[in-house]
């Protein structure tokens, strides 16, 4: 029974379809390159050699017709996997198809050999036999021209080609070589086109492409493309180089983006992260971290921008990061820290010393000639090469020293993230294992930092690490088998968990040093410091002393001058917790210290004074308080100073605080004789700084201790506003206590209160002054007083001022006697106010009986009076009209009322109108109100319906409207009256 078992295939039996193409086919050496259905072409082309369109078409038509063939033959009987291997070359068709076209192609390159479309034709149809069918993407939007390196690498590795089934690299080596050779041939005849090194380039970057030819040859041919281009298209290059560099990793990347970065440096941040991805090779710290150390002192000098946007200081975090996670491969040990820090301190000495070591200038600004000291390098611009250092040279395999790193390119340029940085450096020292150099970094920044958000992310992570060590421990603890090491590593862990606790203890005082290293003259925060130490005598003792010794009272925050006070009833209250003997001699003598202290505001001066006797009082001696008292308020010789002269000490303006002439007064009153208080009162009016206060509690005082006569005296210290209230007291005081005995005397002060008086504050003291005439002097003198006052107060009171003289006068003297004062009121109030005052006195003349004055009144107050405003004043002498007026009369009385509408008739004045109204409540009134209007309905009546005058009897239609039906006319004159000129 024959075998079913499928045909297996060797290395051999694969390889023996190869090499298709080298040497090159010919009909001598493959006699079926050419049938009998070629021959017409042959002979084309021997009698046309060159003609170009005849070799295109003659290669065209060849194409086209192997394509047909392809397209129609039947699937090859042959197992997946060889045709894996076989790729494009797996049929028989498709090697005939292959050789044939490249002996077309060659024998065309031997007639045109620099033509590149053939040449460019040719390579793409080799590479689509050997490399596979490329895949054709496609882009949305067109690219940049000119896009940065990092944008273009982006750019470049999404666009990289793909193919699919290439001819395996070990069965089809030979066909691989060929290709490699042919792009040889091309570049010797066109080697200045990039699109053929492009193409070339290309070949390397294939994921099957053989290790021969791939990493030595691939660099060497870059290296050869870099060398023929120029240098306009090494851009294009060098994006196919560095992504070729990236695939192979290892030291091949290293050294292409080594020599990228030389000319540009704009991809050091992209170098600095392949160095280290583990997915490019072992990953290098060292070399890393140095390169972005470079990179963040170069932006700092600003010779660095980054492309993708970071800061100085987010380059060094990048820094720190690394050396957080790589802590052993980059930083020194404890050892080399130390040595090389005091190398560093060894050389800072050095050259400080020559830098103040004299040197004798050759000329005015400075040296001419330099004489001593190494050579300087210079670069290409003439400017002197920056100084070499190891610790950017990522060549160099030595490690770094963070320690001086983090202090010179962290602490000193970015104070703002000092916790950030302290942190890092503390980390860098923990994952070391060196815990205990790393708690030093811990409380070395506490101790240095200056902002509370610093403090909280150092101190945060102190406690973190501490509780992360004793829960480690904890943890050792359990799997601990041997009692010693046991018993040891329990000490260990008690002792940590006692560190522990005093840390958290030391938190509000380490906070509290923070904030006065931050301001060491923050009063408050030194009270806070006293708080924190509570019933410690010793120790709230020497805090107080350091605040002292240490605030600059020039700068100090407010309330400085009560630190001096809470220090001395320190001693004076036996210590912060009572217990000890009350000190008041050092008390005493903190408050001496303190009277010489340049305050800034001299109040803070007196009430230094002021607690000093408060505290002699309270221990009863009183003749102390008065002595500390008058000390404090020693008059100097020099009197003329200006207290608010800040360039004159506190103590030169003392003698001027009220303050503290206001506590030594009150003192003297309550402990002293009169005389001494009235001694003390007399020195502050003297020094001319008394208050309205201070002059009533004088007044009062002398008045309680039965000096009458004296506390009337006449003080002119004060101007108005300010000695209206004096005045005011004064006067009334005076009236009370002497009544009418003194009526002349009285008199005077009145007249010298009026004399300066203002006209708005003047309107109580004239009816003060007139009801003094009328209760102890004449009547006649009130009225004059009254029609002063009325000519003098400010106009906002005239109006009140003429309603208290008219009444005055109609008592005094009856109602004729104010037909003056109403004269005169007109003549001197505003409009608004006359009008009033016009109905008043109408309302007087009538009641008087004179009906035609009362009606020369109205007419005289019509002209002030809106007729869509002022609706009362018309509605009175309409009614007026009504009740004693005649025909005539009423005739005159709407015509006026016409004139003055149309006088106020504009557009303003009817806006304004109209907005007054409205805020008064009043309403147009409407047409229909003509009904209700009693003069209109008696004319209607009278005219039998028709338009026209009628005269109505006042008796018939004496009625008062409703206030609701007393609403404004509309801007159409509703009360016109037509005459006929018969009637005329």
């Amino acid at each position: 029974m024959p075998s079913v078992a499928p045909k297996t295939y060797s290395f051999e039996d694969l390889s023996s379809h190869f090499p298709l193409v080298y040497p090159i086919p010919h009909p001598k050496t493959h006699p079926d390159l050419i049938t009998l259905k070629d021959l017409n072409r042959e002979e084309d082309l021997l009698r046309n050699p060159d003609s170009f369109r005849a070799w295109w078409s003659a290669i065209q038509s060849t194409k086209d017709s192997f394509t047909a063939q392809i397209k129609v033959e039947k699937p090859q009987d042959l197992p997946e996997e060889v045709q894996e291997l076989l790729g494009p070359l797996a049929s028989p068709l498709a090697r005939r198809y292959l050789q044939r076209t490249t002996y077309l192609y060659e024998s065309a390159l031997q007639t045109f050999p620099t033509s590149f479309k053939l040449w460019k034709a040719y390579l793409e149809f080799r590479m689509s036999f050997v490399l596979g069918k490329p895949f054709i993407k496609k882009r949305a939007g067109g690219k940049k021209k000119f896009p940065e390196m990092k944008d273009a690498l982006e750019e470049e590795q999404d666009d990289l080609e793909e193919w699919d089934a290439c001819l395996d690299p070990v069965v089809g080596w030979n066909e691989w070589k060929a290709l490699i050779a042919t792009f040889e041939r091309c570049l010797m005849w066109l080697p200045n086109l990039p699109r053929i090194w492009l193409m070339y380039l290309s070949i390397f970057t294939h994921p099957k492409c053989p290790p021969a030819v791939s990493i030595t040859h691939a660099r060497h041919t870059f290296d050869r493309a870099l060398r023929t281009l120029p240098p306009s298209l090494h851009f294009r290059i060098w994006v196919r180089y560095l992504l070729w560099a990236e695939r192979k990793g290892g030291e091949t990347m290293v050294s292409t983006y080594r020599r990228y970065l030389a000319i540009d440096p704009s991809l050091s941040e992209r170098f600095s992260a392949l160095l280290l991805s583990e997915s490019v090779g072992e990953p290098r710290p060292l070399e890393a971290a140095k390169l972005l150390l470079s990179l963040a002192r170069k932006a700092a000098r600003g010779q660095y921008l980054s492309p993708e946007g970071k800061s100085p200081l987010q380059l060094l975090n990048d820094f720190t990061n690394v050396v957080e996670k790589y802590a052993e491969e980059v930083g020194m040990d404890v050892e080399g820290t130390d040595e090389s820090n005091a190398a560093i301190a060894r050389k800072e000495a050095e050259d400080e010393a020559t830098a103040h070591s004299a040197v004798e200038p050759a000329s005015v600004d400075g040296k001419l000639i330099r004489i001593a000291g190494p050579p300087v390098s210079l670069g290409a611009d003439g400017k002197p090469l920056p100084v070499y250092d190891e610790d950017e040279d990522i060549l160099s395999p030595r490690k770094l020293n963070i320690e001086q790193i983090i202090k010179k390119d962290g602490l000193e340029m970015y104070k703002d993230q000092a916790g950030q940085l302290w942190t890092g450096l503390a980390t860098y020292w923990i994952k070391r294992g060196d815990f205990d150099r790393g708690r030093e970094t811990f409380e070395k920044g506490i101790k240095n930092v200056v902002t509370q958000r610093d403090f909280n992310q150092i101190f945060e992570a102190y406690s973190e690490f501490e509780d992360s060590l004793i829960n480690a421990m904890m943890d050792g603890l359990e799997d601990e088998d041997d009692d010693d090491d046991k018993a040891e590593l329990e000490e260990e862990m008690d002792r940590r968990m006692k560190e522990f606790e005093e840390l958290t203890d030391r938190r509000p005082f380490l906070l509290n040093d923070v904030l006065i290293r931050r301001n060491p003259n923050d009063v408050q925060e030194w009270e806070k410091r006293v708080a924190l130490f509570g019933d410690d005598d010793e120790k709230v003792a020497a805090t107080y002393t350091q605040a002292i010794e240490t605030i600059n009272p020039r700068k100090a925050t407010p309330n400085f001058h009560r630190l001096y006070i809470n220090f001395a009833k320190f001693y004076e209250e036996g210590g912060a917790s009572g217990q000890a003997e009350p000190d008041l001699d050092s008390a005493r003598r903190i408050l001496e210290k303190a009277t010489k202290v340049n305050f800034k505001q001299v109040e803070d001066l007196a009430e230094i004074w002021c607690e000093w006797s408060e505290m002699e009082l309270r221990h009863e001696n009183y003749d102390e308080a008065i002595r500390v008292m008058q000390r404090g308020t020693a008059v100097p010789k020099n009197t003329k100073v200006n207290y608010h002269d800040h360039s004159l000490s506190a103590q030169a303006r003392l003698f001027k605080s009220l303050k503290l002439w206001s506590f030594y007064v009150d003192l003297e009153e309550a402990i002293d004789t009169v005389e001494a208080a009235k001694a003390v009162y007399d020195k502050i009016l003297e020094l001319r700084i008394a208050n309205a206060q201070i002059i009533v509690n004088y007044a009062a005082f002398l008045e309680e201790n039965k000096y009458f006569e004296e506390s009337f005296k006449a003080l002119e210290l004060f101007t108005f506003p300010i000695s209206f209230e004096i005045w005011n007291i004064y006067l009334s005081k005076f009236v009370k206590r002497y009544a009418g005995s003194k009526l002349e005397r009285a008199r005077d002060l009145f007249e010298q209160a009026l004399e300066k008086c203002p006209p708005k504050s003047c309107k109580p003291i004239f009816l003060m002054y007139a009801n003094l005439e009328e209760d102890y002097g004449l009547a006649k003198r009130a009225m004059a007083i009254y029609d002063r006052a009325t000519k003098v107060v400010e106009d906002g009171d005239k109006f009140e001022m003429f309603v208290v003289y008219i009444a005055k006068a109609t008592a005094n003297f009856g109602l004729p006697a104010t037909r003056p004062i109403y004269e005169s009121a007109i003549e001197v109030l505003p409009d608004k106010q006359t009008a009033e005052m016009c109905l008043r006195f109408a309302a007087l003349e009538r009641k008087l009986g004179e009906i035609d004055r009362a009606r020369a009144i109205y007419a005289h107050a019509s002209q002030f009076c809106d007729p869509r405003v002022n609706q009362k004043f018309w509605s009175e002498w309409n009614n007026f009209e009504i009740e004693t007026g005649s025909e005539d009369t009423f005739r005159e009385m709407l015509r006026i009322r016409r004139s003055v509408q149309a006088q106020f008739n504009t557009e303003a004045s009817y806006l304004a109108a109209q907005a007054i109204a409205a805020s008064e409540g009043n309403k147009p009134a409407s047409q229909d109100d003509e009904d209700y209007d009693p003069m209109a309905a008696a004319e209607k009546q009278a005219s039998g319906g028709a338009k026209g005058p009628a005269f109505v009897a006042a008796t018939k239609t004496a009625l008062h409207k409703p206030q609701e039906t007393q609403a404004s006319a509309p801007v159409a004159n509703t009360d016109e009256i037509q005459i006929s000129d018969e009637e005329d």
